[in-house]
């Protein structure tokens, strides 16, 4: 039976670029990737999956919340991989699930695991509670070198926990930090 995989990791984890290089081993193989991208996410261009490396490839398929996946689309290929999977509404997690288990093709969603107040992301919820392997890709704190489990957000280089939870960004806005240094520097960007 195919698999339903979680690969969580924050911002600046090289999810994108983990994801990327399995795209490319398995072209590598004459088998055939598809890769979702959320329609939200135009940071890199509409139909463009980009790493921070500088790593690129177009996406096969564009889906919003209210997407019916078309199972014809699904035939015939070896793995599906999504990116920015914590994006996707929870219908649509459940149709890849279905597709996994019914299809037989291995889905692996990168993505985060919460926003920047540390809430789950309601796609990531849904794959926490569905996906078969949940596997998390560590990086270290932006700030000290312990492990990363948080996105700080910078508004203007200041730590904080205003404005809407989906705000796309980069390191300009967004950067990884352990607990300790999460709630250090949004105290001491709040302090008198």
């Amino acid at each position: 039976m195919a698999k339903l995989y979680f690969r969580y990791g924050t911002v600046g984890s090289a999810k994108t670029l983990n994801l990327l290089a399995v795209a490319h081993n398995y072209g590598a193989q004459q088998k055939r990737a598809f890769i979702i991208k959320p329609e939200l996410d135009d940071r890199f261009g509409r139909d463009r999956v980009a790493s921070r490396a500088g790593v690129e490839k177009k996406a096969d398929l564009l889906v919003g919340p209210n997407t019916q996946l078309d199972r014809a689309a699904f035939e015939g290929l070896h793995c599906v991989l999504v990116v920015e999977a914590h994006f996707l509404s929870t219908e649509v997690i459940d149709q890849l699930r279905k597709i996994a288990t019914e299809m037989g093709v291995p889905i692996i969603c990168y993505g985060l695991r919460t926003d920047f107040t540390t809430k789950l992301f309601a796609g990531a919820r849904r794959l926490f509670e569905v996906a078969d392997s949940i596997e998390e890709i560590k990086t270290t704190c932006n700030f000290c070198n312990r492990k990363a489990i948080f996105n700080l957000k910078l508004a203007d280089g200041v730590p904080t926990l205003d404005g809407p939870t989906i705000d796309l960004g980069a390191e300009e806005k967004y950067l990884p930090a352990c607990a300790t240094c999460y709630h250090e520097k949004l105290a001491s960007s709040t302090a008198p």
